[in-house]
């Protein structure tokens, strides 16, 4: 067996002349550690998790081990939290700045910083209440031109960082005061515009689907559909003789994705229902996510975070690229603007404002995304927007400042960034990065 998971350094390649030569002496024989691990079964996983950790690899476990920590801590403070009005609401709220965070982890990836994200979700937003409730335009076309608007704004940002070679921080920085400036013309001296209730867009975050089947019927199609590609997968890389999943490790990390998902499921019903905020989130996150991970374009994305120039070299065009994630980041950030401005039903002049802008940079970093480029999921910004979201909800029910919630976050997003350096340092040392 071992001949077919190992090849003798220096030996010619299957096929070639010689090739069943017996290995030199003292040969050092290579093997895939990923052959090892599945040989060795539960152990291998164990020993394989234990050497990435001291190689840095920690991926969303920091992250995971605080979302416990806090509703651990919250729940003994107030037995109200983990109850599922307070859990269903705490995953709405949190849908607006994951979107925008969503956006940010793209740009991120790069190596670079979009800080007009805030704004221009305030200017979509006003942009969508002046259309439809000042001139009476259509809904869905209030809706379209808004979300256009925040693509155009962010292709502009694009522009001058990927063709005139303006710093990103720069462009962004002027595009945070320009456009909050721009909302407020917008919007007019009364600084408000109230929305419709019964509205269409009053209804992304306000609407629950009241039978249980929906809930339950979606959490069963995830997990159906996460074993069924997983398991293509696998037999795809089996069949191009390279390292794959066995059939017992797909089933157990099937049961690892439905065990969350029923007890959301359940959580939702407990309350009013599956929030159609829910869905429409997870679309944007799981359509964004196949972009980022299964494309041609992702892996551009990547090669531009890991080094400009070998992207440059490699053919990739880095203009286009570039101008391409800052138009993203600014449609998330419209799209996530919406999302809010349907919590509060109204568009006014803190759209966008007050600490949008850095809970969603810091959802993106907390969640896993690293500051320095190259790395990041879409998934992180769902996780880092959720632990934020966390603690601006338990400190809600005990009835604590903001003040107060602003420093934790800080301190938490701090914590992020540390792990994220010590992990890089441990990488390279561990000659892994």
């Amino acid at each position: 067996m071992s001949a077919n998971l190992s090849r003798t350094e220096g030996d010619p390649v299957e096929g070639a002349a010689g090739s069943d030569a017996p290995p030199a002496e003292g040969a050092v024989t290579v093997v895939d550690p990923r052959l090892l691990v599945r040989q060795q079964g539960f152990k291998g996983y164990l020993d394989d998790f234990g050497r990435k950790v001291r190689s840095g690899e920690l991926g969303s476990l920091p992250v995971v081990v605080g979302l416990i920590i806090i509703a651990i801590v919250f729940q003994f403070q107030n037995s109200a939290y983990l109850g599922a009005e307070n859990l269903n609401n705490l995953f709405v709220d949190a849908t607006g700045t994951g979107l925008i965070a969503v956006g940010i982890v793209f740009v991120l990836i790069l190596g670079e910083i979009d800080l007009s994200v805030g704004s221009v979700s305030g200017v979509a937003t006003a942009i969508f209440a002046v259309l439809n409730v000042n001139h009476g335009m259509a809904e869905w076309q209030a809706l379209i031109l808004a979300v256009l608007s925040g693509a155009l704004i962010g292709a502009f940002h694009g522009f001058f960082f990927a063709r005139i070679g303006v710093p990103a921080f720069v462009v962004t920085l002027a595009g945070l005061l320009g456009w909050n400036g721009l909302m407020l013309q917008v919007l007019g001296s009364s600084g408000t515009i109230n929305l419709d209730r019964d509205g269409l867009l009053s209804q992304i975050t306000n609407y629950y689907f009241s039978d249980i089947a929906v809930a339950y019927g979606l959490a069963l199609l995830a997990v159906i559909a996460y074993f069924a590609t997983s398991f293509l997968d696998s037999r795809r890389r089996e069949a191009a003789g390279v390292p794959s999943r066995p059939l017992s490790e797909i089933v157990l990390r099937t049961v690892v994705v439905a065990v969350p998902s029923f007890l959301l499921a359940w959580l939702f019903n407990n309350f009013k229902g599956l929030p159609l905020a829910i869905i429409v989130f997870l679309v944007f996150v799981i359509g964004l996510d196949f972009v980022l991970r299964r494309t041609s374009y992702g892996r551009k994305v990547f090669a531009l975070g890991g080094s400009v120039e070998a992207a440059r070299r490699a053919g990739i065009n880095v203009v286009a690229i570039r101008v391409s994630v800052f138009t993203l980041s600014g449609t998330m950030a419209a799209i996530g603007g919406l999302f809010i401005a349907s919590q509060l039903n109204a568009a006014n002049q803190s759209s966008g404002a007050g600490s949008l802008l850095m809970n969603a940079i810091a959802a993106a970093v907390i969640g896993g995304t690293s500051l320095f480029g190259g790395r990041g999921k879409t998934w992180s910004a769902v996780i880092g927007a959720l632990v934020i979201q966390s603690i601006a909800s338990g400190m809600q029910l005990q009835g604590i400042a903001s003040a107060v919630q602003y420093m934790i976050t800080g301190a938490v997003l701090l914590a992020a960034v540390v792990i994220d350096s010590v992990s890089r340092k441990t990488q390279k040392t561990a000659g892994r990065a």
